[in-house]
């Protein structure tokens, strides 16, 4: 269960519901903005109370890209700084990191600091063109596969969740067992590009190799919901076609029976190569992308250039 927004710290009552959560067996996170309201002893009496896990987005590698993206002067290293002190209270730390074709380029260095901090699961987002969204410069289907592939690359160095990003399941699939992954997959000049300046950020250091985590099969309205601030559930917090509301049923109610949840649960019916893709159902593809570009949640991802080796 995360606690998001906005900025959960604005609400008083927040130490109040991570304890409820936490007496209901839920595990807490939560999903601050790095203000002046996250200091060592909020963090110590949510804690005390149960939350577990604290992710900051970490949106460049130097302050210079990451105050300019997020348009805050100096956050990068408030954010520094917040991220030692979650990490000293002895919560799980996860970085966030929104990928757009301004800031590829990036994603080698700011690998370094998550590995410098300790990070337990870096959670990198690809862009959705929704909200503000829509003023960024996502990457194509073909660079996107190529991040993919590098991020599986150093998935041995930390845990890595790919968000609006589900075909990394099948690229991981692709991958297992494969010996010369460079000959089976070719390496493109956007993945030659992150690898050496990876080799260049990590030059002297001996990183801890670990086993690379497995990508989780989760997808909007399949093994996760989002729930806004009035109580409307959406299939994810990108997808903003609302499917009920916690106020006149319950969620579990919701989350079983919402038509449209049960249809992303659906991938046969998913539209063009989605639907008949052999990955479909440990994949299915973005559905906010899809809505974003196309209106239709079930049609197919255009953020994916796989070709499907069926139908």
């Amino acid at each position: 269960m995360v606690l998001t927004g906005g900025d959960p710290f604005e609400r008083p009552d927040l130490p109040e519901l991570v304890a409820h959560g936490t007496s209901r067996g839920l595990s807490m996170a939560l999903s601050p903005s790095v203000t002046p309201r996250l200091t060592r002893e909020v963090l110590v009496e949510l804690h005390d109370a149960g939350a577990k896990a604290v992710s900051l987005s970490l949106d460049g590698a130097s302050a210079a890209t990451h105050d300019a993206f997020r348009g805050v002067d100096g956050v990068f290293d408030d954010t520094m700084v917040a991220a030692r002190m979650v990490r000293e209270v002895g919560y799980r730390l996860q970085i966030n990191t929104t990928v757009t074709r301004d800031t590829v380029h990036e994603l080698p260095g700011i690998l370094k600091t998550v590995l410098e901090l300790g990070t337990t699961l870096w959670s990198v987002f690809f862009l959705v063109p929704t909200g503000r969204g829509k003023l960024l410069n996502a990457l194509t289907a073909g660079e996107e596969e190529e991040v993919l592939h590098w991020l599986h690359d150093v998935s041995d160095l930390v845990a890595i969740k790919t968000t609006e990003a589900p075909h990394y399941r099948r690229i991981a699939l692709q991958r297992a067992g494969v010996e010369d992954l460079d000959t089976a997959f070719p390496v493109g000049p956007l993945r030659a590009s992150l690898r050496e300046a990876t080799d260049q950020v990590l030059t002297g250091d001996e990183p801890r190799r670990r086993m690379p985590r497995a990508p989780i099969d989760v997808n909007s309205g399949r093994g996760f919901a989002f729930v806004d601030h009035v109580g409307l559930v959406y299939p994810s917090g990108f997808l903003p076609v609302s499917v009920g509301s916690v106020h006149e049923q319950s969620f579990p109610e919701i989350y079983r029976e919402a038509q449209l949840l049960q249809e992303l649960r659906t991938p046969d019916i998913f539209g063009g190569r989605c639907g008949r893709c052999e990955f479909r159902t440990v994949c299915g593809g973005s559905r906010s992308h899809a809505f974003a570009v196309t209106g239709d949640p079930l049609a197919e991802d255009p953020s994916c250039g796989y070709e499907p080796a069926t139908g």
